[in-house]
């Protein structure tokens, strides 16, 4: 209660209306599985393209397993999503090492004895003769970290200049390498490249120039030299693709590992590290430089990169020479050993959580994510006569999931090459009312391979329900809908065929003549009558979801009739709303839906232990599965 106790008008604001429930999306998919490239534990960020799945994840190039190269699904799956009308979407990469060991969350500590490359990451050493070494490695694991890597070095324009007799240095911040020159007449001129210091006490520069104790050139030396020049070291980096595209650049990056700029960590080692502590950082770098332990300064990096293998022999000369070109002070490496590791297992699917961070892998990353309302792993199912246990196995835990995590549907695909027959005993081995499962593989042109290539449905089935729930409703079920990328199915379904599936829940796509390629069949994965449709499943979480977040303003507040009403006409608002969009059964909305919240819902003991109970009833629309027409004959003399 506000306090009055000085004279004076109050004006206070009042709500006269009760409180709203908006509802929430029922679009937004998740997909878990292998793909050629990206993250594999880091918070997952929504992908609404295409192109941001390119970014992220790689191209949709084949990947190879062991001695077995499969098509990329799950880029095919999103390619799918997008063009059937969906729109955001979250990925779960996952990777099974060569070695058969998990990933573990600190999987780029390279001190952990392991396999060469079991871990996939593409990768390159640079050292020096005097013992400096670094690792040039691909960020994430895949055959598309065995990327070009161009490293040029830089020396800037002259920043010495004098005041009188007194040196004077612009632009230059502590712990930048720099190449300082001497002429000498008679003979070469003296270079040698130092660490800039800036001295507190005295209030002077001086250069570092290495050696054991270091060597110091204080920058009042510089005034007996006749003509001397201070020039700025700094390194560029450009990564080129695998498949030839535009190489992604960085110039004029500081070369010590400790130089700050504005109290900012930029050095060439620090931009382009590894942090255990913040693995997103530099999240969007495909590679990591992690320098020995002999690599401690800006000198340490230098050294390193003038033994590299691939470095010109001249490279320090040419540095120190303004006429020589770019192509004189660069060397490209190219990384070496990344691969697509092995088959995915149901584990890794699964995924795992760190309990020392926030770090997730598999499905597990989709507990967090409280938007999603559909999840699939596509190509999970691929050669299941043959994998049949692994991929029971993934069906289940994405059947898990979704049933667990309350308000979203598992899209689950058949297998491949799946006779009647087969689909029939597959779909015999589950009970779920919160997945659907889809027959047959769906046909469509390749824009990799340029083949007609067959694709599990999970991926056009996630973007017909987004279409569905935009152009018409969610309560509308997602079937009779243009599969708009097919040019075919793998197995022809004829009505006698669908006759045998569709009582058991198995959902049909099928080839209409003047109709095109449609998705013809909208049942769940259960033997339970009530919950027998996709659509009622789904509609379902979309009330609940809704009711859930919308509901939240209530926790805590005094549990008595004043706030029964209140949740009571929250509840008979949104649901009058639903009426009045077609979404329940009734020529009215007291016979479409009730809302109880008062003694009559709660006990003595509920309100002792802080319980409000709430009961709401709908009349959901079930689908007009089967549309029959009785038609007889009539005489034209006989009275209606």
């Amino acid at each position: 209660m506000p306090e009055y106790l000085a004279p004076k008008v109050y004006v206070e604001e009042t709500s006269f209306r009760s409180k709203s429930i908006e509802g929430v999306g029922t679009t937004t998919t998740g997909f878990v599985g292998p793909t050629r490239w990206g993250p594999l534990d880091l918070p997952l960020g929504v992908l609404t393209s295409l192109g941001d799945f390119k970014q992220v994840y790689g191209d949709g190039g084949q990947l190879t397993f062991g001695s077995s190269t499969l098509h990329n699904y799950v880029w095919h799956a999103a390619r799918a999503f997008f063009t059937e009308g969906g729109s955001k979407l979250y990925l779960s990469r996952i990777f099974r090492r060569t070695d058969g060991q998990p990933n573990g969350f600190d999987d780029l500590n390279l001190s952990v004895a392991r396999p060469p490359y079991s871990d996939g990451h593409g990768r390159i050493r640079l050292a020096s003769a005097v013992g400096q070494s670094m690792l040039v490695r691909a960020r994430w694991p895949g055959a598309a970290g065995n990327v070009r890597v161009r490293l040029t070095l830089t020396a800037g324009p002259n920043v010495l200049s004098f005041d009188g007799t007194t040196p004077r240095l612009a632009g230059v911040s502590p712990l930048d390498v720099v190449l300082v020159t001497v002429p000498a007449s008679p003979g070469p001129a003296s270079t040698r490249f130092g660490r800039a210091l800036w001295n507190l006490a005295t209030q002077a520069w001086s250069f570092q120039t290495g050696g054991s104790p270091p060597n110091e050139i204080r920058l009042a030396d510089l005034t007996k030299a006749s003509n001397p020049t201070v020039q700025i070291v700094t390194a560029s980096m450009a990564v080129f693709p695998p498949d030839g595209g535009l190489p992604d650049t960085w110039t004029g990056v500081p070369l010590d590992p400790a130089h700050q700029t504005n109290g900012a960590n930029d050095g060439l080692t620090f931009t382009f590290g590894w942090d255990p502590v913040t693995p997103e950082r530099g999240a969007n770098l495909p590679i990591v430089l992690d320098p020995d332990d002999g690599v401690q300064t800006g000198l340490d990096v230098l050294q390193a990169f003038f033994g590299a293998a691939n470095a010109p022999s001249e490279l320090r000369a040419n540095l120190a020479d303004p006429t020589k070109a770019d192509a004189a002070r660069q060397f490209d490496v190219t990384l070496q050993g990344g691969n697509d590791g092995l088959l995915p297992l149901p584990s890794d699917y699964e995924g795992e959580a760190d309990p020392g961070t926030t770090s997730k892998t598999g499905l597990k990353q989709f507990e967090d994510i409280d938007e999603i309302a559909i999840v699939a792993a596509p190509g999970s199912s691929f050669n299941y006569a043959a994998r049949v246990d692994d991929a029971d196995a993934i069906i289940g835990l994405l059947l898990t999931h979704a049933s667990a995590m309350r308000y979203r549907i598992a899209v689950v695909d058949c297998g491949n090459g799946q006779s009647v027959s087969d689909v029939k005993a597959m779909r015999g081995k589950f009970d779920s009312t919160y997945g659907a499962l889809y027959y047959p593989w769906v046909r469509v042109d390749d824009p990799i391979t340029r083949q007609v290539i067959t694709l599990p449905p999970s991926g056009f089935v996630a973007g017909i329900y987004a279409r569905n729930d935009v152009t018409r409703a969610v309560f509308k079920a997602p079937a009779n809908e243009v599969v708009n990328l097919a040019i075919g199915f793998e197995t022809p379904i004829n009505t006698a065929q669908q006759e045998v599936l569709n009582p058991l829940g198995v959902n049909c796509f099928r080839f209409f003549e003047g109709r095109g390629y449609r998705l013809w069949g909208a049942r769940t994965m259960t033997s339970d009558p009530e919950w027998k449709y996709v659509n009622l499943r789904r509609y379902f979480a979309y009330l609940e979801h809704s009711i859930d977040k919308g509901t939240q303003w209530a926790v805590f507040e005094p549990n008595g009739p004043l706030l029964w009403g209140n949740v009571r006409r929250t509840i008979e608002d949104f649901l009058l709303n639903e009426f009045q969009n077609g979404a329940l059964l009734g020529d009215r909305p007291e016979t479409s839906y009730f809302v109880r919240c008062d003694r009559t819902t709660m006990t003595q003991a509920d309100l002792d232990n802080g319980r409000l109970v709430c009961l709401v009833g709908v009349a959901p629309l079930r689908p007009a599965e089967f549309v029959i027409f009785r038609i007889g004959q009539w005489t034209a003399d006989r009275k209606a």
